[in-house]
């Protein structure tokens, strides 16, 4: 990584939604790391040190799903901003930690680009 953008983890274990996702990310200004769950977005985060943006879905395979990871990333990287797109019933969106910014599935790359204003990182 170069290090003059802005770090971005995303995390969703559906591969087309998660290569859409890392390239339009990419071309808002981000460098960007995928994981197909959440650990492996973890481990992204801890061999960089946190991350500008956490991206991820909610319901993904394996022992923690993106609202369990949305809050250990609140937990330790309290600076990192998070978005979670997902298609997920909203009463599970609510268990989100509060600075999330919760966007129905599908996530058209204007509502990234609210999401990311309303987070101040675009």
């Amino acid at each position: 990584m170069s290090g003059s953008r802005p770090l971005a983890v995303i995390a969703d274990d559906e591969a087309v939604i998660r290569m859409a996702a890392a390239d339009m990310l990419s071309a808002l200004g981000f460098e960007v790391l995928e994981a197909e769950h959440a650990s492996g977005a973890l481990q992204h985060l801890e061999a960089c040190g946190g991350a500008t943006l956490l991206y991820t879905d909610i319901n993904m395979p394996g022992v923690m799903d993106g609202c369990d990871l949305a809050h250990a990333v609140r937990a330790r990287w309290p600076e990192t901003r998070i978005i979670v797109c997902s298609g997920c019933d909203p009463l599970e969106a609510a268990t989100l930690p509060e600075a999330a910014h919760f966007i129905s599935k599908p996530c058209a790359e204007r509502l990234v680009r609210k999401a990311l204003q309303a987070l101040r990182l675009h």
